[in-house]
């Protein structure tokens, strides 16, 4: 009779799916979790033979500048190992764990802090040393578990599967302690790794905007002014009036040239929010919406002055979204301090609709909160109203951003 298959493991959550019982029948199991332990003896003779070689070496040449660079690359190689060990886990003893995260600094990566820093980060491996830990203490016991199974498969082969199941869950037990990630820390490398490259892709696109907005706006308006009034100088005795008239347009070229700058600031950061804080920036910008903007912001202090930027600009560019996509009526802005988190709520009486992924930037906003351990939610139904929560870890206002405030600027 065919034996029913066990329900599917999780994966990634290191438990490994509901075995039968061990019987005096041998199923599909047993058979698998015997194959595991026969070749427990050549994979551990391997992998200390690995471990003995490379860290005896690696520990004989460190009184040279060879040493560590080796006993690094022999950590990376212990990865790999165990990376090994876990897919045969995986298959023969249905112990599915998740695989570490890769190192966040790379031998072989040039941009990774320099050659020494990247070295000492693989120095300090957590997951490699648990891995050369792991060869060490296996060798006695793949000898031990070899020879026992071998030797029951002839003499004490009808109470195998129950000795096969013994020694078999002390194989999982060992790979759940010595080979599973550190689950918050390595959770937390992958999120550090991922919000790292979401702020360097967002500050290259910060200053490529920028120097667009140079290159086309205030510079190119500046070329113009400089030309006129070198025209004006040279009509100035030939022709007044006509000199006049353009030293009068070279006047209105600079207060567009000045306008842009001013534009151009504000998008980098404003002046009103260093001089004046959040509630009076935030009133600003809701002026300059083309829907009516109610701003209540209820802050016992100022926030640290990057939190206050970022909540400047999250606030700036929902708004810009109700300008230009919502249909609204009427909108509101709050701004709240709740425990250590910092909340802003944009609401608008518009057409609804709007999505993370829904082209009107929502999911770049949310990747830049992601990174610095905020998060944003939309509730916007068809139909509306759309309101959009965001929230921003709170940090206390340091010394350093009064000082960067301070008299002096102009």
């Amino acid at each position: 009779m065919t034996e029913p298959l066990p329900p599917s493991p999780t994966a990634g959550d290191g438990a490994a799916a509901p075995l039968p019982p061990a019987r005096f029948a041998y199923d599909r199991h047993t058979w698998k979790e015997i194959a595991h332990l026969l070749a427990n003896m050549p994979i551990a003779v391997f992998g200390f033979l690995y471990v003995a070689a490379t860290l005896f070496t690696s520990f004989a040449l460190t009184v040279t500048v060879i040493g560590f660079p080796l006993l690094a690359a022999a950590l990376m190689g212990a990865r790999q190992l165990g990376k090994l060990e876990r897919a045969r886990a995986r298959a023969l003893l249905g112990v599915h764990v998740d695989e570490p995260s890769p190192l966040p600094l790379r031998l072989r990566d040039g941009d990774g802090g320099g050659f020494f820093a990247q070295l000492w980060m693989a120095l300090k491996d957590p997951v490699g040393w648990r891995t050369v830990l792991y060869d060490f203490i296996r060798l006695p016991w793949g000898v031990f578990t070899f020879a026992i199974t071998l030797t029951s498969l002839f003499v004490l082969w009808p109470v195998l599967p129950f000795i096969a199941r013994g020694m078999a869950n002390v194989d999982r037990a060992m790979v759940r302690g010595l080979l599973s990630p550190s689950d918050e820390l390595e959770r937390r490398i992958a999120e550090l790794e991922s919000d790292r490259g979401v702020v360097v892709d967002t500050a290259a696109a910060d200053l490529r905007r920028i120097e667009r907005d140079l290159h086309d706006g205030a510079q190119a308006r500046l070329v113009n002014l400089a030309m006129g009034l070198g025209l004006a100088k040279e009509k100035l005795l030939e022709d007044p009036d006509a000199a006049a008239a353009m030293v009068d347009e070279a006047h209105g070229e600079v207060k567009l040239a000045l306008q842009e700058l001013r534009d151009l600031a504000r998008g980098i950061h404003p002046a009103v929010l260093t001089d004046r804080g959040l509630d009076a920036a935030l009133s600003s910008v809701a002026s300059r919406c083309t829907v009516p903007v109610k701003v209540t912001a209820d802050l016992p202090a100022r926030p640290a002055a990057a939190i206050e930027g970022i909540a400047y600009f999250t606030v700036s560019e929902l708004l810009q979204n109700v300008s230009k996509h919502s249909r609204a009526a009427s909108a509101s802005v709050e701004v709240w301090r709740s425990a250590d988190r910092l909340l802003i709520q944009v609401w608008d009486d518009g057409r609804g609709g709007a999505r993370l992924d829904g082209g009107t930037g929502m999911k770049g906003l949310a990747e830049r909160l992601n990174a610095v351990d905020g998060l944003l939610a939309v509730q916007s139904p068809e139909g509306g109203p759309t309101v959009i929560t965001a929230e921003l870890p709170w940090r206390d206002r340091s010394a350093q951003d009064d000082a960067a405030g301070a008299p002096g600027r102009r």
